[in-house]
């Protein structure tokens, strides 16, 4: 009797084991995919479905003494290159040879952000790998993020099963239907790859967005309807271009989801309403003497309750 008793309590350790460790499937593939994806030194060929346009880009990845960049390089007209380094993004335009440098606040990957503490997700997502599938001839494993509120959007990822790095990359919304889509045709690792940098020489060079850090403590309004798990990540001041007209931001994220909240002071030629491109919805009103913005990756629903609840202090 007590063999079988102990037999059975094996058993049910080893269950509970497998069972623990489908669990944590999820959180340990994402995690798996963080780090190839800042890691590795690979590049492909990127094709790029939003808003109904369809585009063709060679993507280049390095990682060099701790130094991060990013390249795009464009296919199809308007021929162009896109460099990311850290928190700037380059572009030159090889027809008009210009440069256009844009400085970000905060990085973000061409492909997909994610927070560094990726446990953060599941108080707003369930994580869930799905089946497995082919991908530029890739295995993959098809990860599925789905919102617990209708705040946000579903994503699928095709994380390959060799090295960890995204091969696909959906948003969709409450129906399933895709709004934007990231694929790559083929990619690779490249032990090799070396960083880039853009030619400066004999061409017009343009700075946009040029920011000035301000404190969250410096905010002229409140958030009254802010969805649970976006957070206050930065608020800046920027220059608009070629007004040089001051405007505020505010940047959220739930770590997966971003919003943006821009004010702007004694607006002209403000036109307020809702508009929709894809996966981008932004909602503008004006209160008192101030414009504002609220844009985010988010469904309508999410920056509608955004601006319903802005209070603004002074008046």
């Amino acid at each position: 009797m007590l063999r079988w008793l102990a037999l059975l309590g094996a058993l049910s350790f080893i269950g509970s084991s497998v069972a623990g460790e489908a669990e944590d499937k999820p959180l340990s593939l994402l995690i798996a995919m963080q780090q190839a994806m800042a890691s590795l030194n690979y590049q492909g060929t990127l094709a790029i479905l939003k808003n109904a346009k369809l585009d063709t880009l060679h993507y280049f990845h390095t990682m060099q003494k701790g130094v991060e960049q990013e390249r795009l390089v464009s296919l199809n007209s308007p021929l162009r290159e896109v460099i990311r380094d850290a928190d700037q993004v380059s572009c030159l335009f090889k027809a008009a040879q210009q440069v256009v440098i844009d400085h970000k606040p905060v990085g973000q990957s061409f492909l997909l952000d994610l927070p560094k503490d990726l446990s953060m997700l599941e108080k707003q997502y369930t994580l869930a790998v799905e089946h497995e599938a082919q991908v530029a001839l890739q295995a993959a494993d098809v990860m599925l993020i789905k919102p617990v509120d209708q705040f946000r959007y579903t994503r699928k990822y095709w994380i390959a099963k060799q090295s960890h790095l995204p091969l696909k990359i959906e948003v969709q919304d409450f129906t399933g239907e895709t709004l934007e889509q990231v694929i790559f045709t083929d990619l690779r690792v490249v032990d090799g790859l070396t960083k880039v940098d853009i030619a400066m020489a004999d061409k017009k060079v343009q700075h946009i967005h040029q920011f000035e850090a301000l404190g969250i403590e410096q905010l002229p309004f409140q958030l009254h309807n802010l969805p649970d798990g976006f957070e206050k990540r930065a608020f800046i001041r920027t220059h608009l271009h070629p007004s040089n007209k001051a405007v505020e931001q505010l940047l959220l994220s739930d770590g997966l989801s971003s919003v943006s909240v821009y004010v702007e002071k004694n607006p002209q030629n403000f036109h307020a309403g809702l508009q929709t491109a894809g996966a981008v919805n932004s909602l503008s009103r004006v209160i008192g003497d101030y414009s504002i913005t609220v844009l985010g990756d988010v469904p309508a629903a999410t920056v509608e309750l955004i601006a319903q609840g802005i209070v603004f202090t002074e008046q």
